[in-house]
């Protein structure tokens, strides 16, 4: 299989940021791809192949509709982005219990030592 002919996947398309702002429009909304380049600095082309990418991951479909054609967020496939990510959560979760455990505990940790640095320079 060639290069192109290779399906993106999620991973791929989300990659990018100006996909990434796509499909938080087409979660509002069905549009078509005048108005998606409406909200780029970029060429109705270029808009095109970032929808292509994401099409490839089925994360968008588009439907033809009169001579245009109307895309839709299809948030399916995200699913498969938020189990790998869902294994992080625990990460996240300890560094804020820590945070949240020094925040409340300055007398505890070198929060305060910090603190008395700052006041004997004032």
């Amino acid at each position: 299989m060639t290069a192109s002919a290779q399906k993106h996947d999620v991973f791929q398309a989300i990659a990018d940021p100006t996909r990434r702002e796509v499909l938080r429009l087409l979660a509002e909304k069905e549009r078509p791809i005048s108005e998606i380049t409406s909200h780029f600095p970029m060429s109705r082309t270029a808009i095109a192949k970032h929808l292509q990418v994401l099409s490839e991951a089925e994360l968008v479909s588009g439907r033809k509709v009169g001579r245009e054609k109307i895309y839709r967020l299809q948030p399916e496939p995200l699913t498969e982005l938020k189990q790998w990510l869902s294994y992080y959560e625990k990460f996240w979760a300890n560094k804020l219990s820590i945070l949240k455990h020094i925040v409340e505990n300055p007398s505890e940790n070198s929060l305060s030592v910090i603190k008395s640095e700052e006041t004997d320079k004032k």
